[in-house]
């Protein structure tokens, strides 16, 4: 992928001032590493009336198969050979949008210590890409950058010039000129190539919403094919879109106003709002779990039947847990944990602290040996009840870490929600749900065979009458009795 970005100067005001911008030194050429290969930044010519930057991107295709894991273009899975054979190497996609952001991440904030009167400073600017994925092809160019105040010329690439009758692929050749400052241009860049290409390489989180708006502040709220921008970078997810909208449309009303976002956001004063929202019951459970970690100062852990990560990801904020291991029967979970947790996209030193695995907890396994503690966090009541004995000795026979946390749903509580039908459980997938009574015999008896102290906390509101939503045990093994010290007195020896 290859991106230039010329202006011009005079001796007053030099062009090689992009220099200064980029955070780039004109006499030299540099190389960056970046997740799926290597960027080059040089440039092919630096004067006081003519300046050029050039970017080029050098992706390692084997990265980026590994790395990607089926997402964006490329196809699912199953597409072997299109995981391989792709215009990812060459054409102005995300991975190029990604490399701006990572390259002259100063320069698209706006920020120079050596000269910070130049961010301001509009300059006139040429950007050459010779290759640019436009589905919808030129029309759609102009109508993203045209309202920008860029001048646009889009030019169709043949599909093969021998054969002219075969008409034109989906690529342009672009080329825009416009007076902007530098940020400005590399953040309309930054967001409208993934969105004339309508794809990305890498799993689109709710972060990217914030990613869209810091990078469209200034222009995207009043942008008429908005809806459109929001909808293809945020790879049409709904609720994101929605998201991304409803903010700018409230960004567009404070400026409107010449307000701040929160005067217009605020229904009511603060003062009347006396209501607190409830804390959902997940996040108290996590709360409850990561509080006994604590408590046993436990610092390799695993997650047992981990699901999609959410455990994980509150586990990875603590530097005291130096080892996590996730494990779940289900790789499609693990996939969505992976995703959640952005795995590709973690420092080494992150990266190092946390594993998947996939697994059974119906079988022994010798990867469980030698943790701290053991997170069985609604769990067992997926398990059935014949099975049970398997899971127990496999987690506290074989593996028997020196802690283990369960917690499981106290069914009593469920006569308090009010969407519940009487008699069902809270998902159709749980086997059963134990009483406060049943949860405590059953794990008063595995303490009792395996060498464990059980204690049992409540998670969430405590209802005098029928307990907590969530039950938690909290088992840890029993310290060995001091060895009797002999005594050598007349009597002992008698």
């Amino acid at each position: 992928m290859f991106l230039t970005i010329t202006t011009t100067g005079s001796a007053e005001r030099p062009a090689t001032d992009l220099g200064f911008l980029l955070h780039k030194h004109p006499g030299k050429a540099q190389a960056f590493s970046t997740s799926h290969g290597t960027a080059h930044v040089f440039y092919p010519q630096a004067g006081d009336d003519r300046c050029t930057a050039a970017l080029l991107l050098e992706v390692d295709p084997v990265a980026l198969v590994r790395r990607a894991r089926g997402k964006g273009r490329g196809g699912g899975p199953d597409s072997a050979l299109a995981q391989y054979v792709n215009d990812r190497p060459y054409a102005a996609s995300s991975l190029l949008a990604v490399a701006l952001s990572t390259v002259f991440a100063s320069a698209m904030k706006g920020q120079c210590k050596a000269r910070p009167e130049l961010p301001a400073r509009p300059l006139p600017l040429h950007v050459a890409l010779p290759a640019v994925p436009a589905r919808g092809g030129a029309d759609l160019v102009r109508r993203l950058f045209e309202p920008l105040g860029w001048t646009v010329r889009a030019e169709p690439v043949p599909l093969d010039a021998t054969f002219p009758e075969w008409g034109d692929s989906r690529y342009v050749r672009l080329d825009l000129e416009g007076e902007h400052t530098v940020a400005d241009a590399l953040r309309h860049l930054y967001v409208l190539l993934p969105v004339l290409d309508d794809a990305k390489h890498y799993w689109v989180s709710p972060d990217e919403v914030d990613k869209l708006l810091r990078a469209g502040e200034g222009w995207l709220a009043d942008h008429p094919e908005q809806e459109l921008i929001a909808g293809r970078y945020l790879a049409r997810r709904r609720s994101l879109t929605r998201d991304a909208l409803e903010r700018l449309e409230l960004a567009r009303l404070a400026e409107t106003d010449d307000a701040d976002v929160e005067e217009i956001d605020n229904a009511v004063e603060e003062s009347a709002d006396t209501e607190e929202r409830p804390v959902p019951l997940a996040v108290r459970r996590r709360a409850a779990i990561l509080g006994a970690l604590r408590d046993v100062r436990a610092a390799r852990v695993l997650d047992l039947g981990c699901g999609q990560g959410q455990l994980l990801g509150e586990l990875l904020k603590e530097p005291q847990f130096t080892d996590i291991v996730g494990m779940d029967v289900s790789m499609r979970a693990l996939q969505e944990a992976r995703r959640r947790l952005r795995l590709d996209r973690m420092s080494e030193r992150q990266a190092e602290r946390v594993r998947l695995a996939q697994g059974s907890l119906a079988y022994t396994d010798a990867r469980l040996k030698g943790y701290d503690a053991a997170v069985l966090s609604e769990v067992v009541e997926h398990v059935d009840p014949p099975r049970l004995s398997a899971l127990e000795y496999a987690v506290f026979g074989a593996a028997r870490p020196r802690t283990v946390v369960v917690t499981t749903p106290n069914v009593e509580y469920n006569v308090r929600w009010e969407s519940l039908p009487a008699g069902h459980v809270r998902h159709r997938d749980h086997r059963f749900e134990w009483t406060r009574a049943q949860f405590r015999a059953w794990a008063g008896e595995v303490a009792q065979r395996h060498g464990y102290e059980v204690e049992f906390r409540p998670v969430g509101p405590d209802d005098p009458e029928v307990g907590p939503p969530t039950q938690l045990a909290l088992f840890r093994q029993e310290e060995p009795a001091p060895p009797r010290t002999p005594t050598h007195t007349k009597e002992a020896r008698a």
